[in-house]
């Protein structure tokens, strides 16, 4: 997938950033239809030479973010590492999923970064997964 975005990037990424984490989660949510079959949760590691980081999703329909991650610089290039927790807040509310980060040790903020969303795409990878066992919808309730 290729993003082409346009924004009031003179001024900073703020904007662009959280509008992209928008636009994806909101097609994030219609891909997944009605949910049908799913796992529905999804995990995962992802070690990036000294960082570890972990991943954890609930395709709930209840968003929320809890984000444990330091990063050591303000900056990666011209990028504003406060960023990550906009877009991925984002991303969570109109995807409509519950999203746990945790780093538990990382010193390269690139690195830290990078680890961070490589698991997350393996936790979604996981969670959207179809599973033969499951029938319906993932939830006791019959709705997410």
């Amino acid at each position: 997938m290729t993003v082409d975005a346009k924004g009031d990037t003179d001024v900073d990424d703020h904007h662009t950033t959280e509008d992209i984490g928008i636009v994806l989660g909101q097609m994030f949510k219609e891909a997944l239809g009605d949910k049908k079959g799913i796992k529905r949760y999804g995990s995962s590691f992802v070690p990036m030479d000294e960082t570890l980081a972990q991943v954890v999703v609930d395709l709930s329909n209840r968003p929320h973010l809890e984000m444990r991650a330091a990063f050591p610089s303000q900056k990666v290039g011209t990028f504003d590492t406060e960023l990550v927790h906009e877009f991925l807040w984002k991303f969570a509310l109109e995807a409509r999923i519950n999203l746990h980060v945790i780093v538990h040790y990382g010193t390269n903020t690139h690195h830290i970064i990078e680890a961070i969303f490589k698991a997350m795409a393996r936790a979604l990878d996981e969670a959207t997964t179809i599973d033969p066992r499951v029938k319906g919808i993932p939830s006791t309730k019959g709705m997410l």
